[in-house]
């Protein structure tokens, strides 16, 4: 007689009763409608979008994904048209397991706001062009002149740069392009005409301003000065009122 080998068939129907449940759950769970949508703001500081807009986004066949079968809903599409919004840097959209659509957004963060005769617009922190929201106003460098797409690069290496340093960040409030792709800085202290000059050499120049920062507000003669001249290698031409 053959010897019964309890082991493995105890092991195939263990086998066959997990297949089982689990096609089971996964059939179940498929026919479950989206109950809610729940949406959550990454780094929201900035609230250039609201809940309804992304609610607005997040439709499939011409409909809202509430109430529609787990089972045909496109996550991959749904990221598409989220990622799609000028304010959005980056998207994520899945399903939880009791029934949630939930949508996790990352904003575009501005660093610069462009005002120009052509049109008005911000510049993110990775250096593009972003539109003015009309939700949210951004309290951020301000950036004048005649400013074409070819300086948007420029401005951005120019801004990052100020808003590394504690000094700059705190003292600059305003860029100025003006001819032969020169910039002119607005301080908050005093108001003088800082002369940048072309975007090069541009750790040597700040270093330069800031000592001469602490030099003249040290010894009170800041207001003394109207102009503040850095476009000369290794030196700082001052003009006095």
């Amino acid at each position: 007689m053959l010897k019964i080998n309890w082991i493995y068939i105890k092991g195939f129907v263990l086998l066959g009763l997990v297949a089982f449940l689990y096609g089971f759950s996964y059939q179940k769970n498929h026919v479950k409608k989206v109950k809610d949508i729940v949406i959550e703001f990454e780094e929201g500081k900035n609230m250039f979008m609201s809940h309804e807009i992304v609610n607005k986004l997040l439709i499939q066949n011409n409909l809202t994904v509430k109430n529609q079968p787990k089972s045909v809903i496109d996550l991959h599409q749904l990221e598409l048209n989220v990622l799609s919004h000028s304010m959005v840097e980056d998207a994520t959209i899945f399903l939880t397991v009791d029934g949630l659509l939930k949508a996790k957004i990352k904003q575009r963060t501005p660093i610069a706001r462009v005002l120009s005769s052509a049109k008005s617009y911000y510049i993110d922190k990775q250096g593009k062009a972003m539109p003015l929201s009309k939700n949210y106003t951004a309290r951020v460098l301000l950036v004048y002149g005649d400013i074409i797409d070819e300086n948007i690069e420029d401005i951005h290496v120019l801004v990052t740069r100020i808003l590394k340093d504690e000094f700059l960040k705190k003292q600059i409030i305003s860029v100025t392009k003006i001819l032969n792709n020169e910039y002119v800085l607005k301080t908050r202290v005093g108001s003088q005409k800082i002369i940048l000059g072309r975007l090069v050499n541009l750790e040597e120049k700040f270093k330069n301003l800031k000592s001469f920062f602490n030099k003249t507000m040290a010894d009170k003669t800041i207001e003394k000065y109207s102009t503040i001249n850095l476009k000369y290698n290794k030196q700082v031409v001052c003009t006095k009122m």
